[in-house]
């Protein structure tokens, strides 16, 4: 397919080369001259602007890292009305659902589809990067193909805007987990158990779970929050800005979350 590709940063450029591996015909846009090498060196076709990116593309793939760069982009920017008619546009950012069906209403003729990520640049060099993905049931038979490059599972969890809720949920759920943690090793501390035996000890046993195994592999909970602290805070921003917006809360999450350092900060 020829797919367009916007932002080709440390998520998306691991997009990029999975879709050249998979003989895909990529023109991604590189801001810097360095980044324009890079993607020439992989094998895409390095520009320098959204519209270049997106004529004559059957699919393009937005991969940028906040809501408010889905909306200048999509709605501010050339990227829709440069899109053919028939088209597909795939957004990886995690954003307010609200900024999907925005995008939605104005592409007319082009397919939306939400597709928002869990996991890191590792991942989707591996091709297994988890993908959350909303939107008609047509538009993601037809993107199987594309997604399926760098994804692994890809799961579809309703309608166009699905995907931005259950990532949400999602990351809402890892913040609280990290915040467990949090407080689950200044327990053991106050019981004697330094943090390095219970990170140890603890994957082993009932307690056991995937974040676990993340911050255990860092050595403790600062050092973990330290490497994905930026991210976390940025997602639960979102989190909480949503709710906020559809009149909801976050609950006893938002208790737990709280309990992570980086999140009072934001």
């Amino acid at each position: 397919m020829r797919i367009g590709f916007v932002g080709a940063g440390r998520m998306g450029r691991p997009i990029v080369a999975r879709l050249v591996e998979a003989g895909h015909e990529v023109r991604a846009v590189g801001r810097s001259e360095d980044a324009r090498s890079d993607l020439t060196q992989m094998g895409a076709r390095a520009v320098t602007d959204v519209a270049e990116a997106a004529a004559g593309a059957e699919v393009v793939v937005l991969c940028v890292f906040t809501d408010e760069q889905v909306r200048e982009i999509c709605l501010c920017g050339p990227l829709l009305p440069t899109m053919p008619r028939g088209s597909a546009l795939v957004v990886h950012t995690t954003a307010s659902p609200a900024t999907i069906k925005a995008v939605a209403g104005c592409a007319e003729g082009i397919a939306v589809v939400d597709a928002p990520v869990s996991g890191g640049p590792h991942d989707t060099a591996a091709g297994r990067l988890t993908l959350f993905v909303g939107g008609d049931d047509d538009a993601v038979a037809r993107l199987r193909p594309v997604l399926g490059c760098y994804g692994d599972p890809v799961l579809h969890v309703g309608p166009t805007g699905a995907g931005q809720k259950v990532k949400l949920v999602n990351n809402a759920l890892f913040a609280g987990h990290i915040g467990l943690l949090a407080e689950a090793v200044r327990l053991g501390e106050r019981l004697g158990v330094a943090e390095p035996a219970l990170l140890a000890a603890l994957p082993h046993g009932s307690a056991g779970s995937r974040v676990l195994d993340l911050v255990a592999a860092r050595g403790s909970v600062a050092s973990f929050v330290e490497v994905a602290g930026g991210f976390v805070g940025k997602d639960v921003a979102v989190v909480r800005g949503i709710a906020g917006q559809l009149g909801a809360d976050l609950g006893v999450l938002d208790e737990v979350i709280s309990r992570v350092d980086v999140v009072k900060k934001v």
